[in-house]
C-alpha cells in the first residue's frame, strides 16, 4: 500500500493500521494517470532511455519523412532464443498503448508487451562496426549468439 495512504487512514482517531486492496476495472486506464500519480502509486515507467538513446531517437524523428506519434517499442515471438525486440515508428497512439515520455522523447509500447519490458533501460551503442538500440532488460533471461534474439519472462509485481 503506498505510504500517503496509510499515513492518511492512520490519522483517523482510533485507527491503529489498515489494509487495503485496490482492485481496478475496466475502464481504469493508467495510461491516462499523469506522472505525478503514477509515482504516488509507485508505479514505474515501464521503459527508461539513456542520453544517447534520447539523442537518437530525436535524430531519427527529425529525419523522418513525415510526423510521427513517436517511437514503437514492443516484443514479438522469433529468433533462435524466442522472442525479438521490436523499434518502429509509430503513426498514432493505440487505445491500450502504455506512452512513456523520457528525456523529451515519446515511446509508445505495445500492451502486450508492457510486462516484458517493465523496468527496462534502453540505450544506444556506436562501435566502428556497428551501431544499435541495446535494451538492458531485467527481465531478460538469455539471447542468442548474434544477440537478435533473446529470451524473456514476464515482470513480477511483488515488490
Amino acid at each position: 500500500m503506498p505510504g500517503w495512504v496509510q499515513t492518511a487512514v492512520e490519522a483517523i482517531p482510533g485507527v491503529r493500521g489498515c489494509h487495503v486492496n485496490l482492485v481496478f476495472e475496466p475502464p481504469w486506464d493508467q495510461t491516462r494517470m499523469s506522472d505525478e500519480a503514477k509515482l504516488q502509486l509507485n508505479m514505474p515507467k515501464v521503459v527508461t532511455l539513456t542520453d544517447a538513446a534520447a539523442d537518437r531517437v530525436r535524430d531519427i524523428l527529425a529525419r523522418a519523412e513525415k510526423p510521427y506519434a513517436g517511437l514503437r517499442v514492443g516484443v514479438k515471438n522469433g529468433g533462435c532464443a524466442g522472442q525479438e525486440y521490436i523499434v518502429e515508428y509509430a503513426e498514432a497512439e493505440g487505445p491500450l498503448d502504455e506512452v512513456v515520455e523520457d528525456k523529451g522523447v515519446r515511446i509508445l509500447i505495445e500492451p502486450k508487451a508492457v510486462m516484458f519490458l517493465l523496468g527496462s533501460e534502453i540505450d544506444y551503442v556506436a562501435t566502428p562496426l556497428s551501431a544499435k538500440f541495446v535494451f538492458n532488460n531485467p527481465n531478460q533471461t538469455d539471447a542468442c549468439g548474434c544477440g537478435e534474439s533473446v529470451t524473456i519472462i514476464p515482470a513480477t509485481l511483488d515488490p
